[in-house]
């Protein structure tokens, strides 16, 4: 008996299914994301994901009956991942790791039943044969005796052999190759992507094993599939970077069990993956002395506090109108900055071009960063180099006031622990205490800025 099919239009922003083909997605507003796929007609045959959907088990309870003692979690042997994840990965969750080709998600993925030792791992890869994975594995290092390598591409295989063997943790690599055969479109479609991670989903939440999943991303640098795949999933992990570059950082977007202002750096060397834990260490490089341009923030990333460095190009407009260009910064605040500058510090900039770069590949959001990038722009400007023991951690305000920043304790004994001798910071905070060897100098706004630290500096 031949089964029924019929076309089905769905959003690959959102997901949205409509009965036709529409120029804009009635859910989320986008325009030309609507991509036709077959799907079973209704009632020709039953779903067998149904018996997968979250909550058909449970039943109900009063606020007051639910345990609220913490999540079991099990460690990865990993210190970032580990911290990025909120203290280890929890039973039964789904994680998401995203990122471009040949970044690393493979590698780390790999990377983390090799080191835990007694850690019994499923690794379903459906991109490599298990060869490739054996010799990947083998360029690696570790102990690979606990981790049972299966190449499939069938989720309710996967779903089997997961409940047979009963591992403490399953890798699926990666959720854009795997299908299942409830619906007749192609593996990496939306409507397979949505089914095929509800079920694992449901695996997950029914056993307590907990699923990594390793998701592709589109060339706009969002995941690709829907975007409900990032609203089933528990934990989103996404790789930033160049991965041409030596170093990747790996941003926690979504975390139903810890912070999401976090970021774990790694280093990609011959043997994998390698954990920085000072991350000024690549992101402040060592030069010679003297240079003009460039200045040193002390900023934060979720908890962790480091400094980079700032470096900015400041020189006549060669083609009659001048550029702005900023790499790892808002351009836009680049301009804001520019223009304050200008109308609070009469500083004529608005004839010369302007570049910006933040070191290491970085991009920042930290308001504490504009400090270090106008005086970064000023010492390109005068050609006048700023002393290398000095940092900065301020906000600066349209009127030009230097705002202060939020916990600029841990901002200062940071770069004291770095050999910094002065922090320029905000006259307007509070601070309780002040690390022994580094002096702390205020300024209220960007003229006081220019005298304290130009004029002194020439004399």
């Amino acid at each position: 008996m031949v089964q029924k099919t019929k076309s089905v239009w769905f959003c690959s922003s959102c997901g949205n299914e409509s009965p036709k083909w529409m120029g804009r997605c009635p859910a989320c507003g986008e325009w030309n994301t609507m991509v036709e796929e077959k799907v079973a007609a209704k009632g020709a045959s039953v779903r067998k994901s149904d018996e997968f959907s979250p909550g058909t088990s449970s039943r109900l309870l009063s606020l007051a009956e639910i345990d609220s003692t913490e999540e079991s979690r099990i460690t990865l042997n990993s210190a970032e991942m580990d911290r990025l994840l909120g203290g280890g990965i929890v039973e039964g969750s789904l994680v998401l790791i995203a990122g471009e080709p040949g970044i690393g998600k493979s590698t780390l993925s790999l990377q983390i039943p090799l080191h835990c030792q007694g850690l019994k791992t499923l690794y379903a890869t459906g991109e490599e044969s298990a060869k490739q994975v054996k010799l990947r594995a083998a360029r690696l290092g570790g102990d690979g005796s606990g981790c049972l390598i299966y190449s499939e591409t069938l989720v309710e295989n996967i779903i089997a052999e997961a409940k047979r063997t009963e591992p403490d943790l399953m890798i699926v690599d990666s959720i854009q190759t795997v299908y299942t055969q409830t619906m007749e479109s192609s593996p990496g479609s939306v409507s397979q992507i949505k089914e095929c991670t509800s079920m694992l989903l449901r695996l997950a939440k029914d056993s307590g094993i907990p699923v990594i999943l390793i998701g592709h991303i589109t060339k706009e640098g969002s995941i690709a599939g829907p975007k409900v795949l990032e609203h089933i999933v528990d934990v989103v992990l996404q790789f930033e970077g160049d991965n041409t570059g030596a170093y990747r950082l790996l941003r926690s977007i979504k975390n139903r069990f810890g912070s999401t202002a976090e970021m774990a750096v790694f280093e990609m060397t011959g043997k994998g993956l390698r954990e920085v834990s000072n991350p000024s260490e690549m992101l402040i490089p060592m030069h010679g002395q003297g240079l003009s341009g460039i200045a040193v923030s002390a900023m934060l990333d979720g908890s962790r506090s480091f400094l980079i460095e700032v470096q900015a190009l400041v020189s006549s407009a060669a083609y009659g109108t001048p550029q702005r260009s900023a790499t790892g910064f808002d351009v836009r605040r680049l301009n804001m900055l520019l223009a304050v500058l200008e109308k609070r510090a009469g500083f004529r900039l608005g004839v010369k071009d302007v570049f910006l770069n933040m070191a290491g590949g970085l991009r920042v959001s930290d308001p504490a960063c504009d400090l270090a990038v106008i005086c970064a722009v000023l010492s390109s400007n005068f050609d006048f180099a700023i002393p290398s023991d000095v940092c900065f951690a301020g906000e600066v305000g349209l009127s030009g006031e230097i705002r202060p920043v939020s916990q600029i304790e841990r901002r200062i004994a940071e770069a004291a622990r770095l050999g910094f001798k002065s922090i320029y910071v905000s006259a307007f905070g509070v601070i309780n205490s002040n690390p022994a060897g580094i002096g702390i100098i205020r300024v209220a706004d960007v003229p006081s800025l220019c005298r304290k630290l130009f004029r002194e500096e020439k004399r």
